[in-house]
């Protein structure tokens, strides 16, 4: 029972490292690519928020800030599909992502904590709406500390240039040199 219970484990295991983490850049770059889209395709709003963007991102002019943004989300969402420069580019959408909180999701102004949790949903009230962001943050952190899983061009280049697949190992388990 116990060996059993154990296999299951660790098929799940390498299943997640296939499908989980595929599953999780495929969500996030689709969105991300959509948000460059309408960027591209859109109008630069973001002189009308400059005053709100965090250090040392307020000091960048408006026009750089929007063209970065837009070409960070197009390139970043194509990249987190294909699995490529995966850390890299999970961890500059998260940047992006919590600039795009402070100056664009999050609350005006609130006096304490509950006030501050009514920003905390998915439309907004008068109170922000800081809930999607904060999920894509934390869709985004296993990216960063896990990499893109087997099925990805991160682990097909590291296999090939390191000769050697360096993801192969499951939980509690070493990796194959």
């Amino acid at each position: 029972m116990k060996y059993g219970i154990d296999r299951l484990l660790s098929g799940l295991d390498l299943l997640g490292l296939w499908l989980g983490l595929l599953s999780l850049r495929i969500l996030l770059g689709w969105d991300y690519f959509e948000a460059g889209l309408e960027k591209l395709r859109g109008d630069n709003w973001f002189a009308d928020i400059a005053d709100r963007f965090p250090f040392p991102f307020n000091i960048v002019p408006p026009e750089i800030s929007w063209q970065m943004a837009t070409w960070f989300e197009l390139l970043g969402g194509v990249a987190l599909v294909l699995g490529l420069a995966t850390r890299f580019f999970s961890l500059s959408l998260i940047i992006l992502t919590v600039v795009a909180i402070a100056s664009v999701h999050w609350p005006e102004s609130w006096s304490s904590f509950a006030e501050l949790m009514q920003g905390y949903v998915f439309t907004d009230r008068g109170q922000g709406n800081f809930k999607l962001p904060v999920l894509f943050i934390g869709m985004l952190l296993p990216l960063v500390l896990l990499g893109p899983g087997r099925l990805s061009l991160d682990a097909w280049l590291r296999r090939r240039l390191l000769g050697h697949d360096s993801l192969a190992a499951t939980p509690g388990q070493p990796a194959r040199a």
